[in-house]
């Protein structure tokens, strides 16, 4: 999600200095709507949109439901949620299927906006979920567009119905109309048209797209966008509503780093909702478009669902049940750890996946650090080992280290370290497994309710002070219990409690999940 990164560190900063306050006044609800109109205009979101959005924030910040609450501050955000779900369209919505096969979809919208790779990536989600389509090579205007579309659909292991060159050879209108036949006649329940574009909206371009509808009837029109485009989008996603009058929206380009909040501002402006979400290069990476779950991303509220939905995709229930029975009973080898990275690596980007968890937005640069390739050298590593040595990483001695540092193209210290983090990572994952709650290296012990307690009574006991008979040591244990009993206790609300975590105690957290 970095085209919405500066956007999500704007409103958070905005909200993290509201929380601060226990009631709200009117200069305090003011300030905070300028603030937001100021990040929401920085992000490109069209002048109209951001008007509507601030007003209706103001209106509703003032009223009763904010001056009767609790926690207005939290009352304050979960208005911006709702506005800010209700501009990217308010409910999620499908592609809608014929009664009849083939649905046609076609797709529209400029050069350049991931109209080809969006194909692909369409035709393989629809594969997976059991259709049969057919992707439909009618962008005869650009050159090689016909051979791009070829290399997508060989990727996703699609058919592709592509009866002309291309290069300005062919009628456009004519090979939608047959490849609509074609499906008909191979027994083809989807139709994926891909259409030429131009760099700006043109008579042309408008005329080309309008007859390719007239002449194939889709049942989606979907406009792809470019979410990097900028102010432009509004503009040009008005043009294709009156041209050609598109079905739904696609957003392209996700992961780029620019404002991109102009994308917010299509939903609202054309009326036609949001119906996909384009978030890297690789086919896989293609998202059903959840306003809800997007708002939450955009405010720093993580979005938990679509990780489980991922999750759940990518990982076998059965297995994991063996993992987890193999956890409980101390038989978790290296030879399952390596089955669970290459079932993480299915899901997809781990910086994507970690930037769905509430809060990452305030670990940006520890996201941007992390390496993607240390789950690979993880796995060159663990698949040097024999599968004696992944069974019993105990045997483990300097020699076969040395074998295993050579054979992966990394050093001994590098063993050294996943066997490290592997034994680690083992305990913790038994004692969650049996129920209990581990021991995070620099956090301090995490034992049972009453533990706290029982420790108490034994300090009460020995409150005199140390009686050992060494003058030094005497004086070194009394300093130290001195020093232990001025440190306040308790929880988190204002009242004491444990010191945070050092850097050093980070540092090894975060290499025992994964990063030497």
């Amino acid at each position: 999600m970095a085209t919405f990164g500066t956007l999500s560190d704007r409103l958070t900063e905005t909200f993290r200095n509201l929380r601060t306050k226990g009631k709200l006044t009117p200069a305090d609800v003011d300030g905070t709507v300028r603030e937001i109109r100021r990040a929401l205009l920085d992000a490109d979101v069209a002048l109209v949109v951001v008007k509507d959005f601030t007003a209706k924030v103001r209106e509703r910040a003032l009223g009763d439901e904010v001056n009767r609450a609790l926690n207005p501050a939290q009352q304050v955000v979960q208005i911006v949620n709702e506005e800010l779900v209700a501009i990217l369209g308010g409910e999620q919505r499908r592609l809608e299927f014929a009664k009849t096969p083939p649905t046609v979809i076609m797709l529209a919208g400029l050069q350049g906006s991931g109209k080809t790779t969006f194909a692909g990536k369409l035709a393989k989600q629809l594969e997976g979920e059991g259709h049969t389509p057919l992707l439909v090579a009618a962008d005869l205007q650009r050159p090689n567009a016909v051979n791009q579309l070829q290399v997508v659909a060989e990727r996703a292991g699609a058919t592709i119905y592509a009866p002309e060159p291309g290069n300005g050879v062919g009628d456009p209108v004519k090979v939608s109309k047959d490849g609509v036949e074609y499906a008909r006649r191979h027994q083809h329940d989807v139709v994926i048209i891909d259409t030429a574009g131009r760099l700006g909206v043109d008579a042309e371009l408008m005329k080309q797209a309008s007859d390719i509808r007239k002449a194939t009837s889709p049942d989606e029109v979907l406009f792809v966008i470019d979410a990097m485009i900028g102010q432009d989008a509004v503009n040009t996603a008005k043009a294709f509503q009156e041209g050609v009058d598109f079905t739904g929206v696609v957003l392209s380009k996700l992961d780029g780093d620019a404002r991109g909040g102009a994308a917010l501002s299509v939903a609202s402006v054309t009326g036609r909702p949001i119906i996909f979400a384009s978030t890297g290069e690789n086919l896989e990476d293609l998202e059903s478009f959840h306003p809800d779950r997007m708002a939450s991303r955009i405010l720093d509220l993580g979005d938990i669902l679509t990780l489980i939905e991922q999750a759940q995709q990518a990982f076998d229930e059965e297995e994991a049940m063996k993992v987890a029975e193999k956890l409980a009973n101390e038989a978790f080898t290296l030879e399952d750890f390596l089955e669970q990275l290459q079932q993480m690596k299915k899901m997809g980007s781990m910086k994507k996946m970690l930037g769905m968890l509430p809060g990452m937005g305030q670990m940006k640069q520890q996201l941007d650090d992390f390496d993607e390739r240390e789950i690979d050298r993880t796995e060159a590593i663990i698949r040097s080992m024999t599968p004696g040595e992944r069974q019993n990483p105990k045997v483990l001695n300097g020699s076969r280290r040395l074998r295993i540092a050579r054979g992966s193209g990394m050093t001994v210290t590098d063993v050294n370290q996943l066997v490290q983090r592997f034994d680690q990572a083992a305990k913790m994952m038994k004692t969650v497994a049996r129920g209990g709650t581990p021991q995070i290296p620099g956090m301090g012990p995490m034992g049972k309710p009453g533990a706290s307690a029982k420790r108490g009574k034994k300090g009460a006991k020995s409150k005199g002070g140390s009686r050992s008979g060494n003058p030094a040591k005497r004086a070194a244990e009394n300093a130290g219990m001195a020093t232990t009993n001025s440190t306040p206790t308790g929880s988190g609300f204002g009242l004491g409690g444990q010191q945070p975590p050092s850097e050093a105690d980070l540092a090894e957290i975060q290499k025992l999940f994964g990063k030497g």
